[in-house]
């Protein structure tokens, strides 16, 4: 575990004149100096959206045409019914490897 700082700074921030002024503030600022591992605080953004790959692949075409099918049934775009089904099939795996 990191060494408590002693005497940790209260950060206040300046206010600046200009952004050369801001800039040079921010190139010798340090963190360390007002904060330790142990102020860090959990976060979590449940909204965030992961990045995306665009990648190909080669399906038959009868497969295809039924995975458009079955997203036209129940009103979604057919390669968020294949994310859906990859995410489900990668769970599956995950269960049977943790027996």
């Amino acid at each position: 575990m990191p060494k408590a700082i002693k005497n940790k700074k209260k950060l206040v921030l300046p206010n600046f004149k200009n952004e050369d002024e801001e800039r040079e503030f921010w190139d010798k600022f340090s963190l360390a100096d007002y904060a330790t591992a142990d102020d860090l605080v959990p976060v979590h953004f449940p909204n965030l959206k992961p990045t995306s790959s665009s990648i190909s692949i080669r399906i038959p075409q009868y497969m295809l045409a039924n995975i458009k099918e079955q997203a036209n049934a129940i009103d979604i775009p057919y390669q968020a019914l294949m994310k859906q089904y990859l995410a489900e099939g990668m769970k599956r795996n995950r269960q049977l490897v943790r027996k």
